[in-house]
């Protein structure tokens, strides 16, 4: 950065949405604020009322090694180690993907038929492959009377979902659990609502997503296989077994699998498919079944 005067928050900002526009950020005057309210401590709203403040050195030394981090491609949320998502404040790392505005509509529909669930019968949850546990603890923040288990294969990503859960005060209404889908709950274990966004990128598609997917979030989470739909297969029988009757599986999916997924859904004798709920972009992203 060229001495040309002092480096004040709104000229450090002006910099580094130029800065950053130039490498190629979708949303370069966004990530300029987060980034820098991050290294200053303080709120983005903040930042407004301050542009003629000048930060001290060490607070500009990390805010570059952060702008750096993010010109190479590296995404905000993990920089910053949080995302926003349905109102919430969750932490995030590069053990978890980072929430997508997408599953909030996964949220919103649990939610609207959880509240329809018969009082009398257990309003039991399953988040199937939870990551930083964002489904599980919405449901368990929005739904005082359910109760809610929430899987996943990497320990890793269990460590974080914990954390959020503790963080949002729900931590003693969810189980976690180290489960391949749902292989490791007991036989008798049974549900009202599976919920899952499960993993639905193909193997050659991998290559084509943005360098901030493809090379910094994890790629177990992403990659279900050469077909894109054989998380979704896998987890198919296992719901069947796992729901009660007239229970629900709603499933976060790719558009581009739409089809195939609904005719995955027809073709097993123990589900009764149900409607396609389209995103704000107008795509299909959540469909639901219902068990028989």
């Amino acid at each position: 950065m060229a001495d040309e005067g002092p480096w004040t928050i709104g000229r450090l900002l002006q910099w580094t949405t130029q800065y950053l526009k130039r490498r190629g950020a979708s949303s370069p005057r966004l990530d300029a604020e987060i980034l820098l309210a991050y290294a200053l401590g303080c709120q983005r709203i903040d930042l407004y009322t301050s542009y003629e403040s000048v930060p001290s050195d060490e607070a500009r030394a990390t805010f570059r090694q952060l702008v750096l981090r993010r010109a190479a491609g590296e995404p905000v949320a993990y920089l910053v180690g949080r995302r926003e998502f349905y109102c919430l404040s969750f932490r995030v790392n590069s053990h978890v993907l980072i929430p997508r505005p997408e599953t909030e509509l996964l949220v919103v529909t649990l939610l609207e038929l959880a509240r329809q669930w018969p009082h009398e019968k257990p309003l039991r949850i399953c988040d199937v492959g939870t990551g930083s546990g964002i489904v599980a603890i919405c449901a368990a923040k929005h739904l005082p009377r359910c109760s809610v288990i929430a899987t996943d294969i990497s320990p890793q990503a269990l460590a974080v979902a914990r954390m959020n859960a503790e963080e949002h005060g729900v931590a003693e209404r969810i189980r976690f659990v180290e489960s391949d889908l749902l292989c490791v709950l007991a036989p008798e274990e049974r549900f009202a609502f599976l919920v899952s966004n499960p993993p639905y990128v193909r193997e050659d598609e991998f290559a084509d997503l943005p360098v901030e997917v493809r090379q910094f979030e994890p790629r177990h989470a992403l990659v279900a296989g050469p077909q894109g739909t054989e998380i979704i297969q896998r987890l198919l029988p296992q719901a069947a077994e796992r729901l009660v009757s007239a229970g629900y599986l709603l499933l976060e999916i790719s558009p581009r699998l739409h089809e195939e997924i609904r005719q995955l859904i027809a073709s097993n004798p123990h589900f009764e498919l149900g409607e396609t709920r389209e995103d704000l972009a107008r795509l299909p992203r959540v469909v639901l079944a219902r068990k028989k």
